[in-house]
């Protein structure tokens, strides 16, 4: 695993149709041996990899489905649960784009507008400069504006094991984040190509503080997760716990992927603020993705802006705060990966919202989500 592999999963950029005023049921884990058995073939084989546990949810014509596989911890054992919370990662930047656009919306700020008009001289230094930037490229990764966690010295002090546990329970403002960010050169001029950064999203989530005087995260809540009773989904801020329902998080803290294991179960999330911070479960993932691509939670000319995708390889596009992928059996897919210290998820749906899958690995150094997601959508047998 190299240092920019194991920044990778800070960021992770991969590529319940319930009525919104139902509270979602409990899911139990199906029963080994029925239904989607490519899809447990691929959980299985993560495992098999390395991956200590792996917490799933899918729901297709057929139903809603959850199952699991391997252990939520690794000292005793307990296996994962259907109904796990888990850090998400970079999901949340869909979170956070869908808040933007329903402020876009309401009349409150132009997706055209540039960075300085929200936060003047935030943006700025090294070639930086965000009088040159819109939101819409903060939210599309197409500002050129550096990627923070790209940084090695933020590398080593928060992906590495001595760096980690020295600093694991570090608070990190937004501004700090951004302001590492200007310390590097930007990585192309505003609208000249496409590059995941953290940073922009880091400034997206300052930009709805500085529009609405709330942070973020309450914004999110009330426009989103209460809306859709995602009962599991919440904005942790400085808490370094997962809320339970959960399991045990495990990283190697290494550029290897053999060696110690080591528990991070607890980490100050304010390194990814607005960027990556939430925590969330299968279901609730499910639902959420489902009622963004249904419409259910943005008027029809802001959804179209937000699957509006720019090229990132032969079969990703991004839009904004969603990534846009053709699986090899000619599917195409809408949703987010995410990744952070232990913890590695993907949530996509089709677009028309009748197929959603979400899952989460409790490990970072093993297991490819893709596999999983192709084995779902592109399988046979289910």
């Amino acid at each position: 695993m190299t240092i920019r592999t194991i920044r990778a999963t800070l960021v992770a950029a991969t590529a319940a149709a319930l009525s919104l005023g139902l509270a979602a049921p409990a899911l139990a884990a199906a029963p080994a041996g029925t239904g989607h058995k490519e899809t447990r073939r691929a959980m299985a084989a993560a495992v098999e990899a390395g991956v200590p546990g792996v917490t799933l949810t899918a729901k297709d014509g057929h139903g809603t489905w959850a199952a699991t596989e391997g252990v939520g911890n690794l000292r005793t054992g307990a296996p994962r649960s259907a109904e796990d919370r888990y850090r998400v990662g970079s999901i949340t930047k869909t979170f956070v784009a869908t808040v933007l656009l329903q402020l876009e919306a309401e009349g409150r700020l132009s997706l055209d507008d540039k960075v300085d008009k929200w936060l003047p001289g935030l943006v700025r230094g090294n070639g930086h400069d965000g009088s040159r930037i819109t939101l819409r490229q903060l939210l599309n990764h197409t500002s050129g504006i550096f990627n923070y966690t790209d940084d090695e010295e933020f590398a080593r002090t928060y992906f590495l094991k001595d760096g980690f546990f020295e600093h694991r329970y570090d608070t990190k403002k937004p501004e700090e984040l951004v302001a590492l960010a200007m310390t590097h050169k930007p990585e192309f001029e505003p609208g000249a190509s496409w590059s995941y950064s953290n940073t922009n999203y880091v400034a997206a989530g300052m930009v709805i503080e500085k529009v609405t005087g709330r942070p973020y995260g309450d914004e999110v809540r009330d426009r989103v997760i209460k809306p859709l009773h995602l009962t599991g989904t919440s904005v942790p801020g400085t808490r370094v716990t997962v809320p339970g329902p959960s399991s045990r998080f495990y990283s190697k803290l290494a550029e290897t992927t053999t060696g110690p294991t080591y528990d991070v179960t607890e980490i100050n999330p304010s390194i990814a603020y607005s960027a990556g911070e939430m925590i969330s479960n299968s279901r609730d993932l499910g639902r959420f993705y489902t009622a963004l691509l249904r419409g259910r939670l943005l008027p029809r000319e802001q959804l179209a802006e937000m699957t509006e995708t720019v090229p990132v390889d032969a079969t990703n596009s991004y839009g904004l705060g969603l990534m846009k992928t053709r699986l090899s059996c000619g599917i195409t897919l809408w949703g987010h990966g995410g990744g952070i210290p232990g913890s590695i998820s993907e949530a996509v749906t089709t677009k028309d919202g009748r197929h959603s899958l979400a899952f989460n690995f409790n490990g970072n150094w093993a297991g490819e989500t893709a596999t999983v997601v192709e084995a779902e959508f592109c399988g046979k047998g289910r």
